[in-house]
């Protein structure tokens, strides 16, 4: 496969994944969304180390399309099953920090033990909850 049929194909997964998990964000109770997002995985491929960087690739520029703004939970949860898809071990992570008065809330996904999509701003967060299993 050409790198530009590999860059559209992930792509294409993308936009239909954080589509998806918008979906999943705005209509399903979170109890929902966590629960999937914390089952066991079905295979495990240990050899799809690039992948992530594809992963993580496909969603930074997904997010840029026009009508695709998501925040960083459709984000997370999309890189999750993207990764989850190939095989690679990922978590879900969910954190929280304080700016004055106001509380805000964040969530990454993490691989082969970086973060893959939401990791700028991940530091700043005490971590509340992980789901996925380890990686």
């Amino acid at each position: 496969m050409t790198p530009r049929a590999k860059r559209r194909l992930y792509l294409r997964e993308a936009v239909i994944a954080l589509a998806l998990a918008r979906l999943a964000v705005r209509f399903l109770p979170p109890a929902h969304v966590f629960r999937w997002a914390d089952r066991p995985m079905k295979r495990i491929c240990r050899f799809a180390a690039d992948e992530a960087d594809w992963v993580a690739w496909a969603i930074g520029h997904a997010v840029t399309l026009p009508r695709m703004n998501a925040p960083c939970l459709p984000q997370a949860l999309a890189a999750h099953a993207m990764l989850r898809h190939r095989g690679i071990p990922s978590r879900l992570c969910v954190g929280v920090a304080r700016n004055g008065e106001e509380v805000m809330a964040h969530a990454w996904a993490e691989a082969n033990e970086s973060t893959v999509v939401g990791g700028e701003e991940a530091n700043r967060f005490t971590r509340l909850a992980t789901f996925g299993g380890a990686t």
